[in-house]
């Protein structure tokens, strides 16, 4: 199981320590959609000074969600304290999805009543640098996320680095294995015509 998750947003890096322990349904869902490439390029639609931003809407309204199943809720006593990352959802309980939110500041008032499934341990100054409004004029985005180490992209050649090539991205597990097989096609043909 993962570990940790690494939003890379428009304003920066946020590394978030994955809690399966309070929600493994919830880090589940999480991981299997960031392995897909679902959050790459969603805004964050919702900015809140001093409560929380959102994102994790594919269409950057708050109304929309992946195709996947609702989840129930897994409600715990953590509190929903500065970088605590918790699931948004309707008037149900058992309805989140893919929409997430990350507390800017104490919202204890939340407590048991969302599920959360992980802490911001580094970066949390790039969530505060979000763009604020519902929505902001200029929303900030997820451009990517890394999940324990193994970046997830629609694109296995996508460069995050300029100085990342093909190569390095295979042996530096920067790399979505759902598309493993046309890379190593790449590596085996064309490369080898060197």
């Amino acid at each position: 199981m993962a570990e940790t998750l690494t939003l890379h947003l428009s304003t920066g890096d946020v590394v978030i320590k994955l809690r399966p322990d309070l929600a493994p349904n919830h880090v589940d869902r999480i991981v299997e959609l960031a392995s897909e490439g679902f959050y790459d390029g969603v805004k964050f639609h919702r900015v809140i000074d001093g409560f929380m931003a959102q994102g994790g809407c594919p269409d950057g309204t708050g109304m929309g969600g992946s195709k996947k199943p609702n989840l129930k809720q897994e409600f715990s006593a953590e509190p929903h304290t500065r970088g605590a990352c918790s699931m948004a959802r309707t008037q149900d309980p058992n309805s989140a999805n893919s929409q997430f939110f990350i507390v800017f500041d104490d919202a204890t008032f939340l407590d048991r009543q969302y599920t959360v499934w992980g802490n911001v341990i580094e970066g949390m100054e790039n969530v505060d640098a979000l763009p604020k409004g519902e929505p902001p004029r200029e929303p900030g985005m997820i451009q990517s996320v890394t999940v324990a180490g193994i970046s997830y992209s629609p694109n296995p050649f996508r460069v995050e680095r300029s100085r990342d090539t093909p190569e390095q991205r295979l042996t530096e597990g920067h790399l979505d294995y759902a598309r493993c097989e046309r890379l190593i096609e790449y590596l085996v043909v064309d490369l080898w015509q060197f």
